[in-house]
């Protein structure tokens, strides 16, 4: 939720406080960085006691902290303070927690399963953009972020409550009310798993990843407001990043099931650099932008899943939440501070193209840690031996 607003609402916080882009940004760096510290743990709370009780309280924490961020006095520590609120919050949230129950509920069609889960952020990023920008125009940012939070506690708790259970919530109501029985989880050893240089791989195609996609996908209405778009124009152009995530999960997760995941990846992280050339060479041109947008959303839709598919792939499901946990935290440690990067990069130089520059050359290099790794996943070469 925060990460997709924050676009909206920089300028407002900008003009109230008179901060510069990248200390409106470090609250996002503070958030996620917090969470990358803390998500191995969290892998291991979740594969000894199931997602289920983390989620829910992950929730409400989460809306409650986003609804606080209206009330900001404008002093730095302040704002330091309500970002750390935000920061615990997320621990309970992470991908960790709901790729960990899909993951454990499906394995022929767990890749299209991911997909359809995770359109959930896709839609987000597709609704935010533009129904924050209404909010602020309508409330005021304090109060946008307000409703915000209120507005998707009062959706998500009740999905939460009814439905959202994984293999390891083997409670007696659990047992009672799901006609899905528990499944036998097997896999890599977590010393086995630290010692695999597939995850090493995996950490570093998701941390350069995050880095870039979300420094863009956080400054995206910016870049196209200094390209001289409009406001709401330039929210209904990065709508369209969320609108195309949600094609490229669904499309990324059907691959994913029938053709070799590693070769599914590195072909998604390849094509944004196509994005980032015509933001770089044809910036201006509306059609320009709602194509980068159309890339940015297809390649976004796809990283979470990819990476998670992967790691269940590779390792197995034993230790899927320590394991994952390590990879979840590099995606964290890139949205940490991706959107600062692009902060920086523009107050240094007045322009976002050297970040652009930057991203095409790091989407590469993931696709080729992608691309590296071999056919035969460690937890099928390891069973095979034993």
């Amino acid at each position: 939720m925060y990460v997709y607003t924050m676009g909206a609402f920089i300028e407002p916080i900008q003009k109230e406080f008179g901060w510069s882009r990248a200390q409106i940004s470090s609250g996002i760096t503070i958030a996620a960085f917090i969470s990358a510290i803390f998500c191995v743990p969290v892998g291991i709370l979740v594969d000894r006691i199931g997602p289920r009780r983390i989620g829910l309280i992950g929730v409400v924490l989460m809306c409650g902290c986003v609804a606080l961020l209206g009330t900001a006095t404008g002093d730095k520590a302040n704002w330091l303070v309500l970002w750390c609120l935000l920061a615990v919050s997320t621990l309970w949230v992470q991908a960790t927690v709901w790729t960990s129950a899909v993951n454990s509920r499906f394995e022929r069609s767990r890749g299209l399963a991911l997909a359809i889960t995770l359109s959930g952020a896709s839609l987000s990023a597709a609704i935010f953009p533009v129904l924050a920008t209404w909010l602020i125009e309508t409330l005021g940012w304090r109060h946008a972020f307000m409703a915000l939070g209120g507005a998707w506690l009062c959706l998500v708790l009740p999905v939460m409550l009814i439905g959202f259970r994984g293999a390891r919530d083997t409670t007696p109501t659990a047992q009672a009310s799901d006609s899905v029985p528990p499944v036998a989880l097997s896999g890599l050893s977590l010393q086995q798993g630290l010692r695999s240089s597939a995850l090493y791989k995996l950490i570093m195609a998701g941390g350069f990843f995050s880095f870039t996609a979300i420094g863009i996908v956080v400054h995206f209405v910016q870049i196209l407001k200094d390209a001289g778009a409009e406001p709401l124009a330039a929210a209904g152009v990065a709508s369209l990043v969320g609108i195309f995530s949600i094609i490229g999960r669904i499309g990324t997760g059907f691959l994913l099931d029938r053709f070799h995941g590693y070769m599914v990846g590195g072909v998604a992280f390849l094509i944004p650099i196509l994005a980032c050339a015509l933001l770089l060479f044809d910036g201006g041109n509306p059609v320009s932008q709602a194509i980068a947008a159309a890339i940015f959303g297809l390649t976004l839709g796809s990283e979470v899943d990819v990476i998670a598919y992967l790691a269940a792939k590779y390792f197995g499901l034993k230790n899927f939440g320590a394991l994952y946990g390590a990879m979840v935290m590099a995606l964290s440690l890139g949205v940490a501070f991706g959107p600062l990067g692009a902060g920086l990069t523009y107050d240094m130089f007045d322009s976002y193209a050297p970040f652009l520059e930057l991203t095409a050359v790091l989407m590469g290099l993931s696709a080729v840690a992608l691309f590296s790794l071999r056919s035969t996943p460690d937890a099928e070469h390891y069973h095979e031996q034993h």
